[in-house]
């Protein structure tokens, strides 16, 4: 009985492999079954590239771009505005029930 072939992959697949695990925030072995790889495959790839020098590390394929006025300004708001809310949201918490349903 023949043992499995081993399967052979390009450098730029792995680098994918790699990328799509550790950008999308999803664990290492659900982007290895979408891929059709072992985990400890995908893990080994990972792990040596996070041990590599900076100089030939892997690098996003996106470039940052720096924000514009009008998006900081954007971002600041929105970040007053999410701390009013959770602090709204966190005195509803801690008010007895009967003010909760005049509230709301």
């Amino acid at each position: 009985m023949p043992g499995r072939q081993r399967r052979l992959f390009t450098d730029d697949y792995k680098r994918e492999a790699v990328e799509l695990a550790v950008s999308s925030g999803r664990s290492i072995g659900t982007v290895a079954k979408e891929l059709g790889l072992r985990v400890s495959v995908l893990r080994r790839w990972v792990d040596k590239l996070r041990q590599e020098p900076a100089s030939t590390a892997w690098r996003p394929t996106t470039q940052a771009t720096p924000m514009s006025a009008d998006q900081a300004s954007e971002i600041t708001r929105l970040r007053q505005e999410s701390e009013t809310l959770c602090m709204e949201r966190d005195i509803l918490k801690n008010c007895p029930a009967s003010w909760r349903a005049c509230a709301g």
